[in-house]
């Protein structure tokens, strides 16, 4: 977009060389590029579908938007995500990951979700004034409603999934809910900025919002 060669303004610099301080600037620019990452968890049958520091992804879609919300969408969309319906699970991890869903979660709210949640998170949203379905851990044998029983009825659009600990408890059932959401094809985030960055974007504007321009026109 710059037409400016980072590599080489990189190895001058390193090799000492005279570089002259490039005039444009990313914040001059009035539309924003956002790239996604594709994944082939469906077809790795067994595998637990949560990133690691490592490269797993088998593609990556660039987009561009007008703004951050019309990029993010743009490239969830074209990585295979689809916007959920009516209703989303959500289970947030720590408390820092819970206090960062909670705008993420109110939106959702606002816009006439439903939202189910596991155990500490149904409290914390509680306590802050948003409404949640209590669903229950695999582990939780006996107990209703099961988050894996509503996943196989089809009454979950999206699984938003981030470990809290490293607990054999937490693994063991965090794997299963994510495995279920891959091999249900329910759209399923692991990542908590991620999660509130599609959220807001497919909240705050609709697939008729989206603008369709050709390359030139981002020049």
């Amino acid at each position: 977009m710059l037409n400016i060669n980072f590599i080489d303004l990189a190895t001058r610099i390193m090799l000492g060389l005279p570089v002259e301080k490039p005039e444009k600037s990313a914040f001059d620019l009035d539309y924003v590029g956002i790239k996604a990452s594709q994944f082939s968890f469906a077809r790795l049958q067994k595998a637990d579908p949560v990133l690691g520091v490592d490269m797993m992804s088998t593609g990556e879609v660039g987009c561009i938007g007008d703004d951050t919300n019309e990029a993010v969408l743009k490239s969830m969309l074209s990585v295979g995500y689809r916007i959920p319906e009516r209703s989303v699970l959500l289970s947030t991890g720590g408390y820092k990951h819970k206090v960062d869903m909670l705008d993420s979660a109110r939106l959702l709210a606002e816009r006439g979700y439903q939202l189910y949640a596991t155990q500490g998170t149904h409290d914390m949203l509680a306590e802050n004034g948003i409404a949640s379905t209590l669903v229950y851990w695999p582990s939780d044998e006996g107990k209703q409603p099961q988050a894996l029983d509503l996943l196989h009825e089809r009454k979950i659009d999206m699984v938003v999934n981030i470990n809290k600990n490293l607990t054999a408890r937490e693994l063991t059932n965090g794997y299963r809910l994510r495995r279920a959401a891959i091999d249900l094809n329910v759209p399923l985030l692991t990542n908590a900025r991620l999660a509130a960055s599609f959220i807001t974007a497919f909240c705050s504007m609709t697939l008729d919002d989206i603008s369709i321009k050709s390359w030139q026109e981002y020049k």
